[in-house]
């Protein structure tokens, strides 16, 4: 018994060493990300925004706003194009992971009640206002004639069974049983 607690109590500290340092290493993959990408923002900047210089006479700095003015145009064209293109990408994705999501079939089925329901109720819910036709279902039935069984026969001509024992009592009901054996 102390033997399987100690294991535990080994496997569940080796469980939580382990958490720990993916834990950390996480947290400096995360932290040189943020650096990369503060080098590389550092990077572009320094491309595409060179040091401002300021001229002295009014003519060149006039021509340095027109320019200024050109290129935040085409930056905003840029930036304009790229934000469409992020939301074209991102429909894109949603409607392939509602696609994903059906060929999966993956989806929550609701609990269902039992319900009773005529046939035209049904009809009507499947087919909504479509449905017009009246579903009698004991119309459809085919008639059926009973047949007369011979033990029929004999009953109904029997009748009355207390006539039938006073028309057999005595001497002419045993004449009449002997005549019908014949």
């Amino acid at each position: 018994f102390f033997h399987l607690q100690k294991k535990r109590r080994a496997a569940t500290a080796r469980r939580q060493h382990l958490k720990s340092a993916m834990l950390q290493l996480a947290a400096t993959e995360i932290e040189k990300e943020a650096a990369a990408k503060e080098v590389e923002k550092q990077n572009y900047l320094a491309e595409h925004c060179p040091p401002l210089s300021l001229p002295g006479s009014m003519q060149e700095l006039q021509d340095l706003c027109k320019k200024l003015h050109a290129k935040i145009e085409s930056v905003d064209e840029e930036r304009y194009d790229t934000e469409v293109k992020l939301q074209k990408t991102t429909k894109e994705l949603e409607d392939l992971s509602q696609k994903l999501f059906d060929l999966r079939g993956k989806f929550k089925r609701p609990p269902l009640r039992r319900v009773r329901m005529s046939a035209d109720a049904m009809l009507r819910a499947l087919l909504g206002s479509k449905h017009k036709v009246c579903m009698d279902l004991r119309a459809n039935l085919k008639q059926v004639k009973k047949e007369d069984t011979e033990k029929e026969k004999d009953l109904r001509d029997v009748g009355d069974w207390r006539k039938n024992i006073e028309e057999k009592s005595g001497m002419e009901g045993r004449k009449k049983m002997f005549e019908a054996g014949e």
